[in-house]
């Protein structure tokens, strides 16, 4: 078993060195980071934060954490915004850190039909500790034992630094919203060795869902204390980044002032000879009042990994919102009518 756990950890190293981003399964609870068009898009005032627990049951750990605050300018019909996103892996002693300034624009289409454009640069640091790492050129085959020099090109600490680049459309109504987003637009060099490129690939997403009225609503905002919110969200957020493809579709429920959630992340028709089926995520989210909201999901292995192996992934976000204007109640009509979490 344990050799088990040592080849999943391997596995994800070699991802993580091929830079596929972090994903987080509340993707709507992290806006900012789905896609830069989405800052300003509650015409509120919001300050946001999630953690995520990638497969606790490893021996290695990962981490991932996101922090946000944006805020509309009715006078300008524009969003801006701070973001900050870190992951730290465990294994090598591997982060990175990002903090971006994000603004979009919002045009309207017609009666309550909008198109945001919006983009983000940020400023990105990648640090790793090589030295308490071991490499096959290390171990002796025959005796099994492990000399001092692996005869990689590696320092003991290193870090990179680099700018990085996103860009994002988003079109809504009052029932639907689709998306795009691409980040890494720039594709920046993220090699710790000197002389040797290794691009950050692009990465690209098509989001978008329907909302449905479930009846017995008389509002259509709770943090407005309006209550009796019932409506039904289908969405779906595919990803592709390099080698890597991966489909999030699934569906929540709204009966203010709890959340209920459940979707599937995979593809589940492809052409290769092993499916790529990797959890199902289930959410309950809170609307506490006041404008706070707290949702917590877990992802169900599925894969040929297990959940019992990887003790799946645990993922937690709060939100706080408000109305930092004296003109109450304006572009809530225009606002998004996506996935709370």
């Amino acid at each position: 078993m344990r050799r088990l756990f040592t080849l999943i950890t391997l596995t994800l190293f070699g991802i993580s060195v091929q830079a596929q981003d972090v994903q987080y399964s509340q993707f709507y609870a992290a806006p900012l980071y789905l896609n830069p068009a989405m800052t300003g898009a509650s015409e509120m005032t919001r300050i946001g934060v999630n953690y995520r627990n990638q497969w606790p049951g490893l021996d290695q750990s990962f981490n991932s954490y996101s922090a946000y605050i944006d805020h509309y300018l009715f006078n300008a019909n524009s969003g801006i915004g701070l973001i900050f996103n870190r992951s730290d892996q465990s294994m090598a002693n591997l982060s990175v850190s990002e903090i971006g300034l994000t603004y979009s624009y919002r045009m309207r289409l017609g009666f309550r039909s909008f198109l945001r454009v919006g983009g983000q640069a940020s400023y990105m640091d990648r640090d790793a500790y090589f030295g308490d790492m071991i490499f096959g050129s290390q171990i002796d085959d025959q005796t099994g034992a492990i000399g001092d020099f692996s005869g990689e090109n590696l320092g003991d600490d290193i870090r990179h630094q680099f700018m990085d680049y996103s860009f994002g459309l988003m079109f809504n109504n009052e029932n639907m919203w689709f998306g795009l987003s691409a980040h890494h637009i720039t594709q920046p060099n993220i090699s710790f060795i000197d002389g040797e490129i290794s691009e950050l690939p692009l990465k690209v997403s098509a989001h978008g869902g329907y909302r449905f009225d479930l009846g017995s609503s008389t509002g259509a905002n709770f943090l407005n204390q309006k209550e009796n919110v019932r409506e039904m969200t289908l969405a779906f957020n595919y990803k592709n980044q390099g080698p890597f493809s991966q489909l999030d579709m699934g569906a929540q429920v709204n009966i203010q002032p709890i959340v209920f959630g459940v979707w599937y992340r995979g593809i589940p028709v492809v052409k290769e000879e092993q499916p790529n089926h990797e959890s199902i995520v289930a959410l309950v989210g809170l609307s506490l009042g006041g404008g706070l909201d707290v949702g917590y999901s877990h992802d169900f292995t599925i894969s040929s990994f297990g959940n019992a192996n990887t003790g799946g992934a645990h993922e937690i976000s709060l939100r706080y919102s408000f109305l930092a204007t004296s003109k109450k109640g304006r572009g809530i009509k225009s606002s998004m009518p996506c996935f709370k979490y």
